[in-house]
């Protein structure tokens, strides 16, 4: 790495450094063959990818064919130009998470999660919830302080938000894995108009959603309160959830 008139520059990395070289994968909707090979360096070269090589191809039925191609491309990366959404709470400890729900909340913070729509993978939502957790770090249901009710997958949005207000749920957690055609947007702000019009102004539950392939930085555009992303860890959300609702009750 090296500076730039302030800048944080840097290339990727292959074989030596700063050499630029990338590998990429990508699916063309055509069968194997010379043709479909030349067709894939073509697409490489208009992303920047120059030269360019195949080092994989198959079949992928008969009208398909998957293509890792490498290369090396001439951009540059400014590091320091890159947006984090850093964390602006502290991170808690199971014991600490307890404490403070116990003396500021005094009560239990009721936390209500789901896959929601189509989407049938509760890997990452049990990962987050379930006692065995994640990473080494033990789920919410293992948080004395913290009723935890985990409907599972594909429900239903009007389902989730009956079920919120009958739990009294100060949080509601979903999941989100299916990205085709955008459905994890699609649902969240589904979900997020279904709360605000079931909820008075200012009384909704906190609306959290997590998955591979969202923006942490879009959760105002999707009318959520909060967006993870992958990695993230049962202890980030527990202590998330007890700065934003202990916070909020204390004011």
């Amino acid at each position: 790495m090296r500076e730039m008139t302030g800048k944080q520059i840097v290339r990727p990395y292959g074989d030596t450094t700063g050499d630029g070289m990338v590998q990429v994968s990508f699916t063309l909707p055509i069968g194997h063959d010379k043709r479909a090979e030349g067709a894939a360096l073509q697409l490489a070269r208009k992303m920047g990818i120059d030269p360019a090589m195949v080092v994989h191809a198959k079949q992928m039925g008969p009208h398909f064919t998957f293509f890792v191609v490498y290369g090396s491309v001439s951009h540059l990366v400014d590091v320091s130009a890159v947006q984090v959404l850093e964390r602006e709470y502290p991170l808690l400890s199971a014991k600490e998470v307890n404490v403070a729900v116990k003396t500021r909340l005094r009560r239990k913070l009721v936390v209500l999660g789901a896959c929601i729509g189509t989407d049938a993978h509760t890997v990452g939502i049990d990962a987050i919830l379930n006692i065995k957790g994640f990473a080494g770090e033990k789920g919410l249901e293992y948080y004395r302080e913290l009723k935890v009710v985990n409907l599972g997958a594909q429900v239903l949005v009007p389902e989730l938000v009956a079920r919120a207000r009958a739990e009294k749920a100060d949080a509601v957690l979903v999941s989100q894995v299916v990205t085709q055609r955008d459905a994890h947007l699609q649902n969240t702000r589904e979900m997020s108009a279904a709360f605000r019009e079931s909820y008075p102004a200012g009384r909704t539950p906190l609306l959290v959603v997590g998955g591979p392939r969202f923006d942490e930085h879009a959760a105002r555009e999707l009318g959520v309160d909060r967006i993870f992303g992958r990695g993230t860890t049962p202890r980030e959300v527990a202590s998330y959830l007890t700065h934003a609702l202990t916070t909020k009750e204390t004011r």
